[in-house]
């Protein structure tokens, strides 16, 4: 395992935690304590997950964006426990949760890979 690698996905994980929470939290309804450290936790996991994956791609950006999908699924499904509210959509939620992790694993890999050049 490359300790920069992981250094560096991880702290982007973090960055982009705070990030989504922002935007979550830019709207009209605030955020539960609970889903905010879910957000932001969930999206550090992905760092983690991309600086310790071995899992190897023929390209960078379609390994984030597994990692991304798969370490979105438990907080798109914890989402989903959001109190009924009707001014919004539980399956909108849920898949703009996946996507949007999809988009972050991205992020992330490009950034770790291409501009910091920690390969794995």
């Amino acid at each position: 395992m490359k300790t920069k690698r992981l250094i560096i996905s991880t702290l982007l994980g973090v960055v982009f935690g705070f990030v989504c929470y922002g935007f979550a939290s830019s709207g009209q309804n605030e955020v539960p304590t609970m889903l905010a450290v879910n957000i932001i936790l969930g999206r550090t996991l992905i760092g983690v997950a991309i600086g310790i994956s071995r899992f190897s791609l023929k390209h960078w950006s379609l390994h984030g964006l597994i990692m991304g999908l798969i370490f979105s699924l438990p907080g798109a499904f914890g989402a989903m426990l959001v109190p009924e509210n009707p001014e919004f959509n539980h399956t909108m939620l849920f898949v703009s949760t996946i996507v949007m992790g999809m988009i972050y694993g991205f992020l992330i890999e490009l950034i770790t890979s291409v501009i910091f050049k920690a390969k794995q």
